[in-house]
C-alpha cells in the first residue's frame, strides 16, 4: 500500500506542477462558457436584417403578414409588398435575388375565402430555418385573424383572441409543485454530461499517455525491480484521479462563487433558472469516479499494448464510441428520462455515467435503477481491472512488436 501511495503522489504532484492543468482548469470553463454564449447570441441574432417581399394575390393579407413580421423586434427585417403579384413579378423578384438585392421572397396565393393559401418561400440560402419559421408563424397568425375578420368580429377583438400564451413550467418532486425550467433542466443536464464526458477521457487518456512515456523511456525496467506492476497500474489511477477531482472541485468553487454575484443574477433574471441539488453533486463525484475508474483502467491496458502515443491515440475513439453515444442521446434522454432506451442505456455500463446522470438531471429516476447502475458500473470495473492488470504486467515489457488478440489472450494465461 505505501508504494501505491508513493506512485499516486508522484502522479499528482506531476500532473498539478504542469502547465496543462493551470491552463485547462482556468480555460476550459472560459472557452465552455464562451460556446454557450456564442451559440445563445447567434440564435437569438439569426435572421436578422432580412430584406424580403411578400408577393400575394391579396393585398389585405400581405399586409397583416407584413405588420407581424415587424412587430417582431428581434428580427429587425424590411418587408415589402406587392399585390397583387403576376408571373412576370416572380421572375423579376428571382432576378433580384440573384442579383443580391433581395434576401428572398414569399409567394402567396389564396382562393376568395383565404381557405387553401399556398406560401412558398424562394431565398438566399436554403438553411435559413430562421426567416421560415418567422414567415410561418406570421402566415398563420395573419390568415387567422383574416378569417376572423370575415365571420364579423371586430378587429380588436381579434387581437386578445389570437394573444399568445406564456407558459409556466412546474415540476413535481416528494408529491409538491417546484418551480422549474426547461431550458434551464436541459443545460443543467448538458453542462454535467460534457464535464462527465471531457474529464472522463480526458485524465483516461493521460493515464494511457503516462504508461506510453514510462515504456518507451525504459523507466519501467527500473520501476518493476522494486514495485509490482498491479501497484504501480493502482498509483498511477489513483494519483491522476486525484488530479481530476481536485479540478472539478475548483470549478465548482468557481461556479458557487460566481452564482453569488450580480452578473449571475442577471443572467438568471430571465426564464433561465439553473438548479443542481446536494444529491445530484454526489452522484455525479460518484459516477465521475467510477467512469473514470473503467475508462482510464481500460486506456491503461491499451496503452500496455501500444508502442507510441500516435498508435493510441488510433485506438482511443474506438474505447469513447460508449461516451459519445450517450452524449449525442442528450435530448432523447432528458425529453423521455424513463423511457425503455434512456432506461437500458442508463443501465449500460460503459455509458452509464453519462446517461444516468442525464436522466438523474431532468426527472429522478427510481432509487433501485441508480443503485443498480452504481453496482453494474462497479462490476465493470472489477472485471476491466483484472483484463487490464494482466495485460499490463506483460505488455509494458514488450518492445518493437504490436500485440495481438491470440498474444494477449496468452499474456492473460501467463498472468
Amino acid at each position: 500500500m505505501h508504494e501505491i501511495l508513493l506512485i499516486a503522489k508522484r502522479e499528482f504532484l506531476e500532473q498539478v506542477r504542469g502547465k496543462a492543468f493551470k491552463v485547462t482548469t482556468i480555460l476550459i470553463p472560459v472557452i465552455f462558457g464562451a460556446i454557450i454564449g456564442i451559440s445563445v447570441f447567434a440564435s437569438k441574432n439569426s435572421g436578422q436584417g432580412k430584406h424580403i417581399v411578400i408577393a400575394a394575390n391579396d393585398a389585405p393579407l400581405a399586409s397583416r403578414i407584413r405588420e407581424k413580421l415587424l412587430a417582431d423586434k428581434d428580427a429587425h427585417m424590411s418587408v415589402d409588398v406587392l399585390a397583387p403579384a403576376a408571373e412576370s413579378d416572380r421572375q423579376q423578384l428571382i432576378s433580384k435575388i440573384d442579383q443580391k438585392q433581395l434576401d428572398g421572397f414569399l409567394w402567396l396565393t389564396t382562393d376568395a375565402n383565404a381557405t387553401n393559401p399556398n406560401a412558398t418561400f424562394v431565398g438566399r440560402s436554403s438553411g435559413d430555418f430562421a426567416t421560415e419559421s418567422r414567415l410561418s408563424d406570421a402566415v398563420d397568425h395573419a390568415i387567422v385573424q383574416q378569417r376572423l375578420s370575415s365571420h364579423g368580429i371586430p378587429t380588436d377583438d381579434i387581437d386578445s383572441l389570437t394573444k399568445g400564451v406564456k407558459i409556466e413550467t412546474e415540476q413535481v418532486k416528494n408529491g409538491k409543485e417546484v418551480g422549474s425550467s426547461t431550458l434551464g433542466s436541459f443545460f443543467a443536464a448538458y453542462i454535467m454530461a460534457f464535464l462527465l464526458t471531457f474529464t472522463v477521457m480526458m485524465y483516461g487518456m493521460n493515464v494511457g499517455r503516462s504508461v506510453i512515456q514510462e515504456k518507451t523511456s525504459r523507466i519501467f525496467e527500473v520501476m518493476l525491480s522494486t514495485v509490482k506492476p498491479t501497484d504501480m497500474l493502482a498509483g498511477k489511477l489513483i494519483g491522476i484521479g486525484a488530479v481530476g477531482l481536485s479540478q472539478l472541485a475548483i470549478w465548482a468553487a468557481a461556479a458557487l462563487l460566481f452564482s453569488s454575484t450580480a452578473l449571475a443574477a442577471s443572467l438568471m433574471s430571465g426564464g433561465l433558472k439553473i438548479q443542481i441539488s446536494a444529491i445530484e453533486i454526489i452522484l455525479f463525484a460518484v459516477y465521475f469516479l467510477l467512469g473514470y475508474a473503467l475508462y482510464s483502467t481500460l486506456f491503461a491496458g491499451l496503452a500496455a499494448t501500444c508502442e507510441s502515443e500516435q498508435e493510441l491515440q488510433q485506438y482511443a475513439p474506438l474505447a469513447a464510441v460508449p461516451v459519445w453515444l450517450s452524449f449525442s442521446m442528450i435530448t432523447f434522454i432528458v425529453s423521455n428520462p424513463n423511457s425503455f432506451w434512456s432506461v437500458a442505456i442508463s443501465l449500460f455500463p460503459p455509458c452509464a455515467p453519462i446517461a444516468m446522470f442525464l436522466r438523474i438531471a431532468s426527472q429522478f429516476p427510481p432509487l433501485w435503477q441508480i443503485a443498480l447502475s452504481i453496482v453494474l458500473l462497479l462490476l465493470s470495473v472489477v472485471v476491466v481491472v483484472w483484463f487490464a492488470s494482466r495485460i499490463y504486467r506483460i505488455g509494458i515489457l514488450m518492445y518493437g512488436k504490436r500485440a495481438t488478440v491470440p498474444e494477449m489472450l496468452r499474456w492473460l494465461r501467463y498472468s
